[in-house]
């Protein structure tokens, strides 16, 4: 694909986000994309099948930036716990901004109709997560849990905490926050 048509593509695809924040799922019409995104309604089918095949992009299209976002930093050097805290405070940072809000909203709305193959898809753009899991069972370090629930009571945590702290539910200083790591860390750890 030529820069010119990833620019569209991408266009494209921001402009059917912002909408569906906007207007909802239902509110979104192939016209309203396209005037959106400062191109011609055929120009869409020049990358989409059809309105469902948008709506399925749109939704990996912005998975994509919250892995990228919450996986920012890590490296295969990072000892186990340096690579939990980076995602830690990764989705901290993260799930304070309004980016996040609207992330979550646009998920939600979007995935309805998730297949196992979208499941697997938008598990892979999570892979660093997974690796972490994997490798701290595999030390032993980890419970030998899925790493759906090893991440449910762990890493969750921070988005959950960011939710409060944003809506002025409590403040929480970077003592805190420290407190908070090491005890979903805990979580996790055999004893």
């Amino acid at each position: 694909m030529s820069s010119e048509g990833t620019d569209k593509r991408e266009l494209i695809l921001n402009a059917t986000e912002s909408l569906v924040a906007i207007e909802g799922i239902h509110g979104l019409s192939m016209q309203k994309v396209a005037k959106q995104a400062g191109v011609a309604a055929g120009t869409i089918y020049r990358y989409f099948n059809d309105k469902e095949h948008l709506i399925e992009e749109t939704r990996f299209h912005v998975t994509q930036r919250t892995a990228d976002i919450i996986q920012a930093g890590l490296s295969d050097d990072m000892q186990l716990k340096e690579k939990y805290i980076t995602i830690w405070l990764n989705i901290w940072h993260f799930s304070k901004t309004k980016n996040a809000i609207k992330s979550h909203m646009l998920f939600e709305q979007l995935c309805s109709n998730q297949s196992e193959q979208d499941t697997l898809k938008v598990k892979k753009m999570f892979y660093k997560i997974d690796q972490m899991f994997n490798e701290g069972k595999a030390q032993g370090v980890f419970k030998p849990l899925d790493n759906d629930i090893l991440s449910s009571v762990s890493i969750e945590s921070s988005a959950a905490l960011a939710r409060r702290h944003r809506k002025n539910c409590f403040q929480i200083d970077e003592e805190a926050i420290n407190q908070a790591i090491d005890a979903s860390w805990d979580a996790l750890i055999n004893h």
